[in-house]
């Protein structure tokens, strides 16, 4: 079975163009340069999963025309990754029963303060339902599919990225162990964040990103959650080794 993976948005938290702001990759006429906020949807053994649902998740979802939905993982409680969870009511109505999410103790826990309407005792007809499932750092499953979390760091809070197979997916970290690095080496295919050049409080640099991609070791790596403080895709593009390129929404590659 062929799997495969569409990066649903790789922008950062303001996505790209920013609001108000005039510099040269938000001012970009390439649509590559067009970045919403990030997440990737797959067809993972069988299974359709989406990582992250943020405000532009609705938006998303119509692009890429996804009308069935098994699960949602969250790597963290920003809202960045978690504001679009409303529009889960639509896979509500489609399949009449709560939605699967998948999160650890901390993360469900901003959610039932974010949505307590979700949550009510008395709930109002028609929000969102939903089915939280606990994860950690230990390998689970989902309809039998194998998952294993990847622990990193996003500053101080800690964060999870995800292994599916031969494909590896972690964003919003600027800190990894090397034992967690351990877990994600003989993947064929792994997707970073990175932010710009320089070192950033919560988020990898390019050197950064390049040094974790060389210590696991794929064939082929994608970067993601990238702002406008780095250059535009045609020129980041340029400065990048052959086995690294910068991911674009809308972009679908198979593993």
């Amino acid at each position: 079975m062929q799997n495969k993976l569409i990066f649903l948005g790789t922008g950062t938290s303001q996505g790209i163009p920013m609001i108000g702001c005039s510099c040269p990759v938000c001012k970009s006429t390439d649509p590559h340069d067009k970045r919403l906020r990030c997440s990737i949807y797959l067809e993972y053994e069988g299974l359709q999963l989406v990582v992250d649902a943020g405000p532009d998740f609705r938006q998303q979802i119509l692009r890429e025309n996804i009308t069935n939905l098994d699960a949602v993982l969250l790597t963290h409680q920003h809202k960045d990754h978690t504001g679009g969870l409303d529009d889960i009511r639509a896979f509500n109505y489609l399949y009449d029963k709560n939605f699967p999410i998948y999160a650890e103790e901390r993360v469900q826990a901003s959610l039932k303060q974010e949505y307590a309407y979700a949550f009510a005792a008395c709930p109002y007809p028609g929000i969102p339902q939903f089915e939280l499932h606990t994860i950690d750092e230990s390998p689970f499953q989902i309809q039998g599919r194998a998952i294993i979390p990847i622990r990193a760091w996003h500053h101080r809070l800690p964060i999870l990225g995800f292994r599916f197979g031969k494909l590896a997916y972690l964003t919003d970290a600027n800190r990894i162990e090397p034992e967690d690095i351990e877990k994600i080496k003989g993947v064929e295919i792994f997707i970073i964040n990175t932010i710009r050049h320089t070192p950033h409080l919560s988020h990898f640099s390019l050197p950064q990103a390049l040094e974790v991609i060389r210590q696991v070791g794929a064939r082929e790596n994608f970067l993601t959650h990238l702002s406008h403080q780095i250059d535009a895709h045609q020129a980041l593009k340029a400065l990048l080794p052959t086995n690294v390129q910068p991911a674009y929404d809308g972009l679908c590659i198979q593993f």
